[in-house]
This record gives C-alpha cells, structure tokens and sequence, in this order.
C-alpha cells in the first residue's frame, strides 16, 4: 500500500497566513482617507478614459495598481487639458505648463491638494519614482495643445516615443522597485519600440474621428501621400476607397507592429502576461478597427465584450498565479520630510550652470555665425601613447583623455557649438588588451555614473551597438539620454561600441525591413529616406572632423555623416588638449571655403588667414 502525504493544517495556516500577509492596494494607502480617495479617483480616470490600461493594470500586482492608476490618470489630465475645446492653443499650452509646474511644487512639498498629483507624489515617494523623466512628455503634451503635423514617419516616431515611452518606463521602474523587473533584453530594444509605435498607431486609428472633429489629423503625410486623396477625404469626414484602402494599410503596420514575442524573452512570467496580454487585446481593437468601415469616421471602435473577456479572463488566472509565487519588495512610505523624493518633473533642468571657465581665464573667439560649423566630431586619439611616453600604464591615458573630454564639452559650451560626438569605444577596439577594454569601460562607466556635466546644458547621446557592453552601462546611457531629452543646449553623442560600416549595414537592414512591411516605396528611395533609419537619424551633417595624434585616416568614423566634411589633424595626443584646441580647430574650419561642388565667394581681407587672438601657439610644433 502506497503512503500519500496530506498536508498538514500546520502548512495549511501558514499558507493561510502568507495570503493574507500578502500586501494589498488598500494596505498601501493606510488610513489616509484623502489619499485613499485619491487613488479612487485615478482609478475612476484610468477605467474611464483607458479601459485597456485598466485591464492590463488588473494583471499586475494588487501592489503597484494605485501607482499605475496615478500615472495614467496624470497623462489623461494632461491630455485634457491639451485637448480642451473651449479654449485657444496657446490657453491649453499654458493649462498643461500651470499643472507640470503645480506638480514641481507639490513634489518638493510631499503632497498636494489635487487629488492625482496628490496620488501620483505619493506614488513617487512611495517608489522612488524619478518623475524627470515624464518631462519630454509633459513638455510633448504642452506642444501637442497648438496642433500636430507629421511630415514622415520619423518625425511621428520621435514624438511617439517622447509621448509614450516616459509613461511606460515609469511603470517598468515600479516592476524593477517591487523585485519583478521588466528587462528587456538589450538586443530586443528595437523590439520594444516598434510594439510601442503599434499601441500609438492602434490609438490613433481608434480615436480618429474626435481627432477629425478636432481637426487633428495624426498620420504621417508619408503614408497620406501614398494613397492620393485619401488626406482630402479624411478632413471632409468622406469614407472613400483611398479612405479604406488607408486604413487597411495602417491596421495591418500596427498589427505587426505589436506582435513582438521575442521582446518578452527572458522576463518574469508576469510580466510577459502583462505584454502578451496587451498584444493581444491590441490587435482586437485593430480586428474592430477593420470591421467598423465607414463609421470609423463616426465613433470609436470597441472590441466586444465577449471578446475582451476571451482574451482577459485566462489572462487574469495566469497573472494571478505568476505572482502568487512571486515575493515582493513593498515600500512604506516615509515622511515627506525626510522621503527621497525623485526629482520632479522640470527639477532636473532648473538652476543648469554654466561650464567651469579655463584656469587661464581664456575665453572663445568670436566666430561669424556662417562661419561656426554646427557639428564637430572628434577622434580622440592618443591616450595610450601619452601614458607610454611618460612610462605610466595605459590606464592613466584613458583617465586623464576623460578629462580632455571633459573640457571639450565646456568649451563647446562657450563657444557655441550645436553638436559635439566622441568616438568613445569602436567596434576595433575589442581586438585590445582585455585588461585594457576593461579599463576602457569601467572608466565610461564611472563617467557617466559620476555625471560631472549633469547641470550644464547638455542633452546627452549614445550610438552603438549594445552587444558586449555591460548591461548596467547601457541602461544608464539610455537613462541619460531620457532625462536629459528636452535640454536645448549642446547636443554631445558618444560612440560606444560603434563602427561606421556596422552603422550603414542596420540602416540598410531596417530600409528592407520598412519596404518589406510597406513602408517605403523601393523604387523611390532616396538619400533622406536612408538618412531616416540610420540609428540616430536625428544626427546632423558632420562639418568638421577633427583628430588628434598625429594619425590621418576616419577609421571608420561616422561614414555617413562626415561626406562632406572639413579634415582637421593634428600631432598633439588626446590628454594634452583642452577647450582651447577645440576653439582653434573651429577657428581654423572657419577660414575654410564650403563650396560642396560649386564656386564658394572670395575671402574678404579679414578673413584670409589671420589668426585668432585666443589661438595658444601649439608647444608641439
């Protein structure tokens, strides 16, 4: 006779004790009465004006729903507030702008008597939310109330992912902060941002007749072009078939967009609920999308309620069972006096500094506005031979040509310059030392995590391939650039991990991978739609490319935007220059004719060949 095991009622209560231990919406909120009313509120505003949110937010743990429901309802007040009918474009600009900065005030004071910026500051402190990174979004929401063109499909990406994308990351930090984190696999990133493009596009098709009633059309004059008449028709609320065929090209981009199953690779079983669940419930409203025909122009489109439930009710089952297994870390909220708030949302851009001055107390040239070049790029050679010569380890080169870089960003500052980009770290150089490479990284590491230039007025860029690189080095790259997205001063690019051929290549991959989706018309192609997909194509013309060391070649250096760009070599290493070298190179770019093929104008007699005042003799020569 075979013995079988019963549980005990010992385990049994244990059991018992461990679900009802288990924290709850209601636990976190205490016994706040307005608090409590005020994640209600949310609740109701993210039911209401989000339905599928809501959905996905009721897959999530019971813990992180208040949170979620706060930051929705936030980006629908903002969203109504830009879209308020009653009042001019420049009256709904300054609403959002009033709210953002009402929110700034109440963050530093750790509550509010708004009931969501009340839930959203405790939700902040309570998670350590770093709302600077819902700025661009804010500020994005602020520029929406004067109306919106999209010339191309570039141009509505961007303002997709500076729409969106904020929102969404805030809610994957608060998965990271409960111990259940959303990684997205680095080689998945592009993965993750079409499925967001889709999700926007989906929006859009949904909400296009109050976006026509409003006379707002979100489509990309790119994909209007392609079908002719299609525009006229839409803003005449006509359903033709340029209309029909429009919007079946539209709902079928979407739904591959959204159909993404290797982005959730290697997450908490959660989470990838989460995700699937919300393809899913996306390519059903694309369904209702393609049956609603002609009264697409009329009201919205909704799946059916027995569709939904397909779709949700295993889905809750599943979720509720991944995170029943799942320990999480819940936060208490402490006293605002002593919380560790995240900066709010424009904290980060408020009191920016301007760079230190030269210990010589030198200052730029003055350079002719149709003389200054808009963007620099450097080759920042030297490190290990400088450190060689004075029999230091190559280490001590790399150390002190972060430094070098340092001061080529303030003297960027000072004089003026839109555009800076450093090729950090190739793609050549892991055939290094890997004693040499780790240095190398640890150091850009330590750079970037040290953040000596967060107050200037940088927006700050990377470029490169995430393969190899550590992962915390990545993610704190991408951090940099989202928080600092919205900063209108200079623009520095690093160039981590980055080959110029590898460059060309991705853009050649993604212009196929746009024309086998439809995107593009192959027979129409021209330098504008490559530039397009480049990895970073809102980057700039290189005017002068600048290299240190005595070397003379690009090595492989930003072929594409350095066509036409002025050479500038130099025998000095990289740690010796600082911001007077950069100023001399521009200075010397300035005295160069720009003929791009044509007949360039004579030099006037000031301009030929005088050096500058600030120029330092270079003690090299």
């Amino acid at each position: 006779m075979r013995a079988t095991t019963q549980p005990t009622t010992t385990n049994l209560d244990a059991a018992t004790r461990a679900r009802r231990a288990r924290p709850t919406a209601r636990t976190l909120t205490g016994e706040d009465p307005f608090l409590r009313a005020a994640y209600r509120m949310c609740r109701r505003t993210t039911r209401q004006h989000d339905p599928g949110i809501y959905a996905l937010t009721q897959l999530m743990p019971a813990v992180l729903r208040p949170a979620c429901w706060a930051l929705w309802a936030a980006a629908n007040v903002l969203d109504d507030l830009a879209d308020e009918r009653d009042a001019k474009p420049a009256e709904r600009a300054a609403r959002v702008e009033a709210w953002a900065r009402a929110l700034q005030h109440d963050l530093a004071a750790g509550t509010s008597t708004d009931p969501v910026r009340h839930a959203l500051v405790d939700a902040a402190e309570r998670w350590c939310l770093d709302l600077s990174g819902l700025q661009s979004a804010m500020a994005g929401t602020r520029d929406d109330a004067h109306g919106l063109r999209f010339p191309d499909w570039a141009a509505w990406r961007a303002w997709c992912n500076e729409g969106l994308v904020p929102w969404v990351d805030q809610v994957r930090h608060l998965f990271e902060q409960a111990g259940a984190p959303m990684t997205l696999r680095l080689d998945r990133q592009a993965d993750y941002e079409r499925f967001i493009d889709g999700a926007q596009l989906t929006d859009i098709l949904t909400d296009l007749s109050a976006d026509l009633a409003q006379g707002h059309l979100l489509i990309p004059q790119e994909a209007l072009d392609s079908f002719p008449g299609a525009e006229s028709d839409l803003t005449r609320g006509h359903w033709s078939p340029a209309v029909a065929a429009l919007t079946a090209k539209l709902t079928g981009l979407a739904r591959q967009w959204v159909t993404r199953p290797a982005m959730t690779r290697g997450m908490h079983p959660g989470a990838v609920i989460v995700f699937d669940t919300a393809a899913d419930l996306l390519r059903a409203q694309l369904d209702a999308i393609d049956a609603a025909g002609p009264t697409l122009l009329t009201r919205a489109p909704r799946p059916s309620a027995v569709a939904r439930t397909r779709l949700l009710a295993p889905a809750r089952l599943r979720s509720a069972m991944a995170w029943s297994l799942t320990p999480l870390t819940v936060p208490v909220r402490r006293p605002p006096a002593v919380a560790a708030r995240g900066p709010s949302p424009a904290a980060d851009d408020c009191g920016l500094q301007p760079p230190p001055p030269h210990p010589s107390g030198a200052r730029p040239p003055q350079i002719a506005a149709d003389r200054m070049p808009s963007h620099v790029a450097v080759i920042m050679d030297g490190n290990g031979r400088w450190a060689e010569e004075r029999g230091l380890p190559r280490r001590e080169g790399h150390s002190a040509g972060a430094a070098a870089a340092r001061e080529m960003v303030y003297g960027a500052l000072e004089i003026g310059l839109r555009h800076l980009t450093l090729y950090t770290f190739s793609t050549e150089n892991w055939k290094r030392d890997p004693e040499e490479i780790t240095t190398i990284l640890k150091g850009i590491q330590r750079e970037v995590d040290e953040e000596t230039i967060r107050d200037l007025d940088v927006r700050q860029r990377w470029s490169g391939r995430p393969d190899e690189l550590p992962e915390d080095l990545v993610q704190t790259l991408l951090s940099r650039e989202r928080r600092t997205r919205t900063r209108s001063g200079l623009t520095l690019t690093l160039c981590i991990n980055y080959g110029g051929r590898d460059e060309i290549t991705r853009a050649a991959a993604a212009l196929a991978q746009a024309a086998r989706e439809g995107e593009v018309d192959p027979h129409l192609l021209g330098e504008d739609d490559f530039a397009r997909h480049l990895p970073c194509p809102e980057m700039p013309d290189v005017d002068l490319l600048w290299r240190t060391g005595s070397e003379q070649r690009t090595s492989n250096f930003l072929p594409w935007h350095t066509a036409y760009a002025e050479l500038y070599f130099t025998p000095g290493y990289w740690p010796d220059m600082d911001r007077r070298d950069l100023w001399q190179a521009i200075t010397e770019y300035s005295r160069r004719q720009r003929r791009r093929g044509g007949v360039g104008a004579p030099l006037t007699s000031t301009e030929n060949h005088q050096p500058s005042p600030h120029a330092r003799p270079d003690p090299r020569h």
